[in-house]
């Protein structure tokens, strides 16, 4: 059994999470139904992360962690990792080696998107780490599925 690999990005500020978790959940739950195993690779860099994981969470005690896994994909090496793992079903540094912190964020989402059928972002300004990785995605012609405007747009570029 193959996995479905979906990864997200998303700005570090959010103002009306709410309708964000929303439509999050409605995602997760037709992911899950339309696929055998699916893991959700996560960042922990700001409020999109950690809206994604609560709600990957919520859904995953509705419906069993047999569906699908919460994998939290951290960059570099941080001293409270036991603190994530009794949260997250996995977490993984894809990607290890001496770099600055903010090149190593650059890595560890270029890991994600190369290792992803589908990255899903919230994306509203053409700026900032969420857009270059939703730029990133679309040039490796990964699936995207940007919810950050006020439609949902599949880019399949």
């Amino acid at each position: 059994m193959f996995p479905y690999r979906v990864s997200f990005f998303g700005h570090r500020t959010l103002y009306s999470i709410r309708d964000l978790e929303k439509k999050l959940e409605d995602i997760v739950d037709t992911l899950i139904r339309n696929h055998q195993f699916v893991e959700f690779y996560v960042g922990r860099n700001g409020d999109f992360d950690i809206s994604v994981a609560s709600v990957i969470k919520r859904v995953q005690h509705r419906v069993g962690e047999e569906t699908c896994a919460l994998i939290l994909t951290l960059p570099y090496v941080v001293k409270d990792i036991e603190y994530y793992e009794k949260y997250y079903g996995e977490v993984i540094i894809p990607v290890e080696g001496k770099q600055h912190f903010k090149a190593a964020i650059t890595k560890r989402n270029e890991w994600m998107i190369e290792n992803s059928d589908l990255v899903i972002t919230y994306v509203q300004n053409e700026s900032g780490g969420a857009y270059k990785a939703m730029k990133y995605a679309q040039s490796k012609g990964v699936k995207v599925l940007n919810i950050g405007n006020d439609r949902l747009t599949m880019i399949l570029k």
